[in-house]
């Protein structure tokens, strides 16, 4: 009886092993984010909007590039240069892969943001990173479709207005696929992280 019972316990341990095993193998094969994953997404799948050289952009020109994309306006004074200098820590701790990161900043304040100022504010940051713009319209449209609230406060002056604006980023695998949402002070490790699993599970 205690020789059957021993069997039994071996068998069920053998069991329990293979168990976790199977776990694991189904765990492992999908990669886990510190940051929203919305792989699926039926919404921010693509844009066209036109950077700070003047130059029309899509999802497409970064083929083989992790995109972290942004929206913010450059006399914003908190949110977005923080945001530009945690990808700029992002990039240095990508290392040899610092090169497949590309941030892109949209501007939701395009009357005060035009191209010169653009491509001055991304030169404080880093000089592959790119600011994109639209007209008005199109911008409504671009921002619709990335659930993307900004709206203007009024100033003292009409030129000293504020714009509130939401404060996450968006991030697209190297195919171009939207992958993640990170909220605004996630933090850099993790976001690198996140990042690292994208370039090794594209």
């Amino acid at each position: 009886m205690l020789k059957f019972n021993a069997l039994k316990s071996i068998a069920a341990y053998a069991l329990f092993i293979t168990s976790v095993a199977f776990i694991s193998a189904c765990s492992d094969g999908k990669p886990q984010f510190s940051a929203i994953d919305v792989t699926g997404a039926d919404y921010a799948k693509d844009f066209a909007l036109t950077d700070h050289n003047g130059q029309p952009r899509s999802i497409k020109d970064f083929s083989g590039k992790v995109v972290v994309m942004f929206f913010g306006y450059t006399q914003c004074p908190d949110v977005c240069p923080t945001t530009m200098t945690e990808l700029v820590e992002v990039k240095k701790l990508l290392g040899a892969d610092g090169d497949k990161l590309q941030a892109l900043f949209v501007t939701v304040d395009p009357a005060r943001d035009t191209p010169a100022v653009l491509k001055s504010y991304m030169a404080n940051f880093d000089p592959t990173f790119l600011a994109l713009y639209a007209e008005p319209q199109a911008l409504a449209a671009v921002a619709k479709d990335y659930k993307v609230y900004y709206k203007k406060a009024e100033g003292k002056t009409p030129t000293s207005y504020t714009m509130d604006h939401s404060a996450g980023s968006y991030i697209y695998d190297t195919q171009g696929k939207l992958r993640l949402y990170t909220r605004y002070g996630s933090g850099v490790a993790p976001l690198a992280a996140d990042i690292k699993l994208l370039l090794k599970n594209p």
